[in-house]
């Protein structure tokens, strides 16, 4: 158990090697430097008008206490900007690489099985994954919504309250790695059902993987390549841990 735990941390730290390899750069560097881009032209836009509203809020004239207010309106408006980056720069940089998850995820197996990746049946294959696509994420919603809720409840009875806390980590570290691991699932037409089924067989793997990708959210700098290399690392978790029981299965299901 223990050693599944730490498997699951080294699977994270093998995420991030596997993003700044050759070809798997680019999932990372295109949301940031669009996010970049995006919020560059917002602080330029946003500084403008607030420039604007300073000549229109203060008088033109030399006067102490007008340069005075000039001056602490401006690091006011410094201030608010930085926060704003640090709490949004790292989840609209996520949301703008949420896309290229999946193809990030079939190009690291590619790369790590030597192999090219089976084809899903083109165009009928895509419309046909809809519909089981969006059961699963309702599937997904439904089940975070229920842990959640069992969660609260306990929070709020005296003295079980007191590991409230701790189970809040479990429950976010559980459900980042049912997050992260759908990815290469999915891939292969395995939708909610099957990747709960399969890292309830390894739970010790999953919440080692998830607390690490849950601590990494929470470093500056490293929280805006946390996704893509979660993707990366829970996708070698797939091939190396879940990959060969879907192969089996099928075997067993032609004969």
């Amino acid at each position: 158990m223990i050693r599944d735990f730490i498997s699951g941390i080294k699977y994270l730290l093998q995420g991030f090697r596997l993003v700044i390899t050759p070809g798997m750069r680019r999932f990372v560097l295109i949301p940031l430097v669009i996010n970049t881009f995006v919020f560059s032209l917002a602080i330029w836009f946003g500084t403008a008008q607030f420039y604007d509203l300073l000549n229109w809020l203060l008088p033109q004239a030399d006067v102490w206490w007008a340069e005075f207010a000039r001056a602490g309106l401006w690091f006011f408006f410094a201030a608010v900007v930085l926060l704003l980056l640090l709490f949004t720069f790292s989840i609209a940089a996520n949301l703008l690489g949420s896309p290229f998850n999946g193809l990030l995820s079939e190009k690291v197996e590619c790369y790590l099985s030597g192999s090219a990746f089976e084809d899903s049946g083109g165009l009928r294959g895509i419309i046909s994954g809809i519909l089981p696509s969006i059961k699963s994420e309702l599937r997904k919603l439904l089940y975070f919504l229920i842990l959640a809720g069992g969660v609260l409840i306990l929070s709020l009875i005296p003295i079980i309250n007191i590991i409230s806390p701790f189970l809040w980590i479990l429950f976010t570290s559980w459900t980042l790695s049912l997050e992260y691991i759908a990815y290469p699932m999915e891939n292969h037409q395995i939708y909610f059902s099957g990747a709960r089924a399969g890292l309830r067989k390894r739970k010790a793997l999953g919440l080692g993987f998830g607390m690490a990708a849950m601590t990494a959210t929470l470093i500056p700098l490293v929280n805006f390549v946390v996704m893509p290399a979660a993707v990366a690392g829970a996708t070698a978790m797939w091939v190396e841990r879940f990959k060969h029981e879907k192969d089996s299965e099928h075997k067993i299901n032609e004969k």
